[in-house]
């Protein structure tokens, strides 16, 4: 939404989960020198720090409003300051990429990763540690051994929901690394007010897991797919890029509307 100056965060965070999607944003003037515009990212849990896919829609938005069909942004965000590249490739499609903020790798997590997404010890990656990473937002990496072992996870909302508040985590992103062709294919839970949900995209944790492996194996690109089981598939793309990972992909303009309230 644009002009969120005019909004106070309860109505912000009213209006999110009105729309009870994974993520809405709200664009406000930048407070920080820099900045083109600061992005207010919500979900319906509260506000975000950081998020990938929320950021590069908004950038779209935001390129549409100023009737640009090329541009480079920096947004703003609790988690810094991110360069956004958008570039317009059809009336509706734009190729979008972002800057992340740098890794920070945290604890290692044992088993109990595995048992939080309803999975067995044994489906684990034996060269892979599930462990926290955060390139903007806090995730819970936790590769697994097979496509098999990703198509079982079952997460129950109970035990999920305490796993992540113990380890400070908005997401479980649970994958099955192709070393081969760095291809990663992918699922993303968290929670909600009473539930849990799956994210057919999540742009944070990609970029997370690239610069995991790249510290743990040496893969500095990964092509990540995501959204499979639900019906709903999407393609990342991530890279290394100095000391930050590059996120991006194709963000697809589906409707534009004006919100009176």
């Amino acid at each position: 939404m644009h002009d969120g100056d005019v909004l106070d965060d309860a109505t912000m965070l009213a209006f999110a989960r009105e729309t009870r999607l994974s993520e809405t944003t709200f664009v406000q003037r930048a407070q920080v020198e820099g900045a083109d515009y600061r992005n207010r990212i919500w979900w319906m849990n509260g506000e975000l720090p950081f998020a990938g896919h929320p950021s590069l829609g908004t950038a779209v938005a935001v390129a549409l409003q100023r009737g640009q069909r090329h541009a480079s942004f920096v947004q703003q965000t609790p988690a810094g300051l991110q360069p956004i590249d958008v570039a317009f490739v059809s009336e509706t499609v734009a190729r979008t990429t972002m800057l992340q903020e740098p890794l920070v790798l945290g604890a290692e997590l044992g088993a109990a990763a595995l048992s939080a997404v309803g999975l067995e010890p044994g489906d684990g990656d034996a060269e892979l540690p599930a462990q926290v990473a955060s390139t903007g937002l806090t995730t819970a990496l936790i590769p697994v051994a097979s496509a098999d072992a990703l198509a079982r996870c079952r997460p129950d909302r109970a035990t999920l929901d305490a796993y992540l508040s113990a380890h400070e985590c908005g997401t479980a992103y649970v994958m099955h690394v192709d070393r081969a062709r760095a291809i990663v294919q992918a699922r993303s839970f968290f929670i909600d007010p009473g539930s849990l949900s799956e994210d057919p995209a999540t742009g944070s944790a990609a970029g997370a897991l690239c610069g995991f492996l790249s510290s743990r194996l040496g893969i500095d690109r990964i092509t990540v797919h995501q959204g499979i089981a639900m019906g709903r598939p999407s393609r990342i793309d991530a890279q290394i890029e100095g000391d930050r990972v590059r996120v991006g992909g194709d963000v697809v303009v589906l409707s534009r509307g004006t919100l009176t309230l």
